[in-house]
């Protein structure tokens, strides 16, 4: 695991110095924020052995990115996201780290198409209040693809972005001896506002 995290730190040191180092290429870089519409997989309680679907919420990401190209152009990216999931009572919240690398296309005017992988950090989780370290996976990988509409600096975005694979977290709730467990995969539409520099 800190094989990992150490490979993915740096992977977040290239795409932002790659990002900021682009302002003398055909594009440069920018900031980019907005409002994630999204769900974690589903709860499964060990008591009855009932899976509970979550309900979505909205959340929010924040972040910088680079992009080189025009017509058809590359995009790194490196996020803060924060998003939060309803399960009957509880509530999984959720803060990570996610460094998209999308390839786009435009296909009429100032419409573009995109898509990519996506490696997710976790930084901290909860799970109606209590705080979960044993998350099996703090490094993911997911997918992001969607639409894009930009007008010279000015950019707007709506893409949908789903984990490749469960990554579960277990862990006691009520001081059971009981161990539940969590799809922490994300799965949501994700609508941002972006500025170029």
């Amino acid at each position: 695991m800190k094989l990992f995290k150490n490979h993915f730190f740096t992977l977040l040191t290239i795409v932002f110095i790659s990002a900021t180092s682009m302002g003398q290429t055909a594009k440069g870089f920018g900031l980019k924020g907005g409002l994630n519409y999204n769900a974690n997989g589903n709860y499964f309680d060990s008591v009855n052995e009932n899976s509970k679907n979550p309900d979505r919420n909205i959340g929010y990401h924040i972040g910088v990115f680079g992009k080189i190209g025009d017509k058809i152009y590359l995009r790194p990216e490196v996020i803060y996201t924060s998003t939060k999931s309803d399960y009957s009572n509880d509530s999984f919240d959720m803060q990570k780290l996610d460094a998209p690398i999308l390839v786009g296309a435009k296909i009429l005017g100032p419409l573009s198409v995109f898509g990519g992988p996506s490696f997710q950090y976790i930084l901290d989780s909860e799970f109606d209040g209590i705080s979960i370290d044993n998350i099996e996976n703090d490094f993911s990988v997911g997918l992001n693809f969607g639409i894009g509409f930009n007008l010279k600096k000015v950019g707007i975005d709506l893409r949908y972005e789903r984990g490749f694979s469960n990554n579960e977290a277990s862990f006691l709730q009520n001081n059971s001896v009981n161990v539940d467990r969590l799809d922490t995969r994300p799965d949501q539409l994700i609508l941002s506002l972006s500025l170029l520099l």
